[in-house]
């Protein structure tokens, strides 16, 4: 892509965001107003200044000096009012902007398929709503503050210098295009560079976030040491591409000051001679170079927000990518759909993670499972046990054919409505900050203390909550570090019964409990759920045994389907695994 459609493209990410200062709008306008307040009073005040000497101090008339130095007095006091105004109406407005952004994008991911979480890591859009938000927002700020204030000062300083003496002022013909030449291409070539940064600063952010969830296994098997020297070399590559990408912009400052101090020698060397030869007024000639330090302070003003630019216009395209990426699962236009029943269809259907035929996880699985049914799933590691269960509330969508749920298509239904008649126990168990109850709550936000309970004791959970002190009212902490890994499925289970579904699917979610209560939790469930679908994924045979039927599957197929007996008399995979795993308790 060519510097011109990269820049247009940057524009148009620009223009994208701005939509996001919504309520803000009208801060964000006062800003620049405040500004041009400001710096009206700031350039009247040396022309002032150069009355006193010319006219009043060269005339000794004390009473105009005092008048003009009054006037200047109240010109600063109002310069003081309007750069004040603006730093607030400038904070309110980028923190609010901010705000918008970090909403628009949290509620971005929150309608984000399985499919788009996967083409992004966890500490990418961690990075994107912290750091790439927090450089829009100061850019944004520097625009309508910094990059108002600069350009105006920098304009009327020039046309001020100007109007004292035209021929000095040339000075600024040879000081601006350097200037400005410079500027431009450290903006060209940093910003690629800045790009790299921010994709380091992702790696190393996942690199923490790894070793903060995992910390147990990091202390169990001693890796300490091995993964502090990961994250020193994740941070060294951020170190190195920070300093790639600043490398450019160190020249920044350096020449701005040889700019600004040759400007100065050459306007006190030729003005001086213009002085000693009548031609310019002493008071003139501070005028004149206090309007030479605001042109050229205007010009470092804007070198400066120019880097902040650089580094935004990256942040700017991450979260845009975010913000632009189109969704795999899109909710039904069906707004009155609701499950009838738990009934569930597959017919012929293939899915694939890669979307290619040629690449299928799951290929032409047909089964019907009638609305009540309990049925088990069984099978190898990487079976896809899993991504069978996770098309049917449509964490995924199918490749081919079709599922269907209460007679209807899957995407026939509102997400939220499809969703709130399946249940799914996952895998990986995760409980929130908060307490039991609060945790408990997510399956029914209006559950009572016994509705509560009652789910809890189902789920063989009730007796050690009541161990806690605080019992229900036990603070979990974050990701539930205060309980072990049966006492959180048990707790998923429960949490997962308060929401009375239509199906429930349970993913190898007692695998950490014993035989026993692993017994106790099915027939409980039998009694709850009398007439609600059960689908159990299970390593252990005894956790299916009971089913009303089990799935074999292998290698993305299905092998086999029939009671726990048929299984064992007809299916040499079941047979094998069941064989095995009584060997184990022999």
């Amino acid at each position: 892509m060519s510097s011109r459609q990269n820049a247009k493209k940057g524009s148009g990410d620009l223009r994208q965001l701005l939509s996001y200062v919504g309520e803000y709008k009208k801060a964000a306008i006062l800003t620049p107003l405040c500004m041009v307040g400001e710096v009206s009073m700031e350039i009247l005040i040396p022309f002032l200044m150069s009355k006193i000497i010319d006219v009043g101090i060269a005339n000794g008339d004390l009473p105009y000096v005092a008048k003009v130095g009054l006037l200047m007095i109240m010109m600063a006091i109002c310069s003081l009012c309007f750069g004040a105004g603006s730093g607030r109406l400038a904070a309110v407005a980028s923190s609010g902007f901010a705000k918008n952004i970090r909403k628009k994008l949290f509620d971005k991911i929150q309608d984000f398929s399985f499919a788009n979480v996967d083409r992004f890591s966890t500490a990418s859009l961690v990075t994107r709503l912290t750091t790439d938000v927090t450089n829009t927002q100061n850019a944004f700020s520097n625009v309508i503050r910094g990059m108002v204030r600069a350009p105006l000062m920098l304009i009327c300083a020039i046309f001020m210098s100007i109007s004292i003496n035209a021929e000095l002022s040339l000075i600024f013909l040879f000081a601006v295009p350097i200037l400005g030449g410079c500027l431009a291409l450290i903006a060209i070539k940093a910003y690629p560079r800045f790009q790299r940064m921010l994709d380091q600063y992702d790696s190393m952010n996942a690199s923490v976030q790894e070793d903060l969830v995992g910390i147990r296994v990091v202390k169990a098997f001693v890796r300490g040491d091995h993964e502090s020297e990961k994250f020193r070399q994740a941070a060294t590559k951020v170190q190195q591409a920070q300093k790639k990408a600043e490398k450019l912009l160190i020249v920044n400052m350096p020449l701005m000051n040889f700019v600004v101090y040759a400007c100065m020698i050459a306007v006190s060397w030729f003005g001086g001679q213009k002085i000693i030869a009548g031609q310019m007024l002493t008071g003139q000639f501070f005028s004149f170079l206090s309007y030479l330090m605001q042109t050229l302070s205007s010009l470092m003003m804007i070198s400066m927000s120019f880097v902040g630019l650089v580094m935004a216009r990256a942040s700017v395209r991450r979260i845009v990518e975010v913000m632009n990426e189109p969704l795999d699962i899109t909710d039904s236009s069906n707004t009155n759909l609701e499950v009838a029943d738990g009934s569930i269809d597959f017919d012929n259907v293939s899915f694939s993670y890669a979307k290619k035929a040629d690449n299928l996880t799951l290929e032409n699985i047909n089964l019907h499972i009638r609305s009540g049914e309990t049925i088990g799933v069984i099978g190898g590691t990487g079976s896809a046990k899993t991504t069978l269960v996770q098309l049917i509330p449509r964490l995924y969508d199918v490749y081919s054919g079709s599922l269907k749920v209460g007679g209807r298509d899957v995407r026939e239904y509102p997400l939220q409505n499809l969703r709130n008649a399946v249940a799914m126990v996952l895998q990986k168990n995760v409980l929130f900050s908060g307490t039991i109850k609060e945790n408990l709550r997510w399956g029914d936000a209006e559950a009572s203390d016994e509705q509560i309970r009652q789910a809890c004791q189902a789920a063989q959970a009730d007796d050690f909550v009541l161990s806690f002190p605080d019992g229900y009212d036990t603070d979990l902490g974050q990701g539930g570090v205060n309980v072990s890994g049966g006492q959180k499925q048990r707790l998923c289970i429960a949490r997962a019964l308060l929401k009375k579904p239509k199906i429930i699917i349970l993913d190898d979610s007692t695998s950490a409990v014993d035989t026993a209560t692993d017994s106790k939790i099915r027939q409980a469930l039998r009694e709850e759920l009398a007439g609600t679908t059960t689908i159990i994924i299970a390593q252990r045979v005894t956790s299916v045994q009971d089913a009303d039927r089990i799935v074999v599957l292998n290698d993305g197929k299905i092998d086999a389907v029939g009671t726990h007996e048929e299984l064992l008399a007809t299916n040499k995979i079941y047979r094998e695994v069941y064989e095995s795993q009584q060997k184990g308790v022999a």
